[in-house]
């Protein structure tokens, strides 16, 4: 099949064509799903008035959400201040430990059973701990939401670091290429899409672990943050203001997301199979 064949413009036609709606599709789906959502949301609450009290309808999150803006948005500020420290102390500890970990089999031995016990053992049970060793309320939130954030990406990291071709590493040492040189410009690039990929995960565990420290060190006043806020609601049963905090902290983890797969798709779409489009 030749360019010039009309069996090749017709495939050529049925690709644009999935192309458009592939494209449209992206955004009218998840929108569509948004909507059906609210209006879900609002027949279930205005069902009874028992429900409407206790479920407010979309309306009055909306109007409580206009009304505490203010307050909802300082506080915001402070668990994305919480949330982005703890993910670039994650980034940072994680691929410095992850070189150190492909460079000496030794420190890996010594250091990766504590970056799997961390891992696995539950926040809210080291919490308490923190928070009696560690006297500042903004270190003792921060400390938790690194915990969480932190191990995706060494372990990414390290995979990735580990994945480099065998058959490229023997190329560099017959040049007598150094470990640095091996690791800039070998090691570190094959790693890139695991690393991005351990991102994208950390970038929603580093606000989850923000959002239940802040629960369980029940930080109030001026520098409280959106756990505070719905704690606070609920225990005034001001149920409208709760539902708006939730739906800000759900808008923000989206965000988080889309913002570190745009960051993905940036640094792999020229090479990495992954972000690489395919002709459907």
């Amino acid at each position: 099949m030749t360019p010039t064949d009309p069996a090749f413009d017709a495939d050529e036609a049925r690709r644009a064509r999935n192309r458009r709606i592939e494209a449209v599709a992206r955004w009218a789906l998840p929108l569509a799903v948004v909507i059906l959502t609210i209006i879900v949301w609002n027949w279930f609450s205005n069902s009874s008035a028992t429900r409407g009290m206790i479920f407010p309808a979309p309306p009055k999150v909306w109007a409580r959400f206009l009304a505490d803006y203010g307050m909802l948005f300082t506080s915001l500020m402070v668990t994305l201040k919480i949330t982005f420290m703890a993910l670039a102390i994650a980034i940072i500890g994680g691929v410095a430990l992850a070189i150190l970990f492909t460079q000496s089999r030794f420190a890996e031995l010594i250091f990766f059973p504590y970056a799997v016990i961390l891992q696995v053992t539950p926040i809210v049970s080291i919490a308490p701990l923190i928070f009696i060793y560690v006297q500042d309320p903004l270190a003792r939130v921060l400390i938790c939401a690194w915990i969480v954030a932190f191990f995706p990406i060494l372990s990414n990291t390290t995979l990735g670091l580990k994945s480099t071709d065998s058959n490229l590493r023997d190329l560099y040492a017959i040049y007598g290429a150094t470990w640095w040189q091996k690791l800039l410009f070998l090691q570190l690039p094959s790693a890139m899409p695991y690393f991005l990929g351990g991102l994208r995960i950390a970038g929603g565990l580093a606000l989850i672990g923000a959002i239940v420290a802040e629960y369980v060190a029940g930080i109030s006043g001026s520098g409280s943050g959106l756990a505070f806020r719905i704690l606070e609601a609920s225990y005034r049963l001001n149920y409208p203001r709760m539902f708006a905090a939730l739906i800000m902290i759900a808008i923000v983890g989206v965000i988080i997301f889309a913002a570190t797969t745009f960051i993905s798709w940036f640094f792999l779409r020229k090479w990495h199979e992954s972000a690489l489009r395919r002709e459907v």
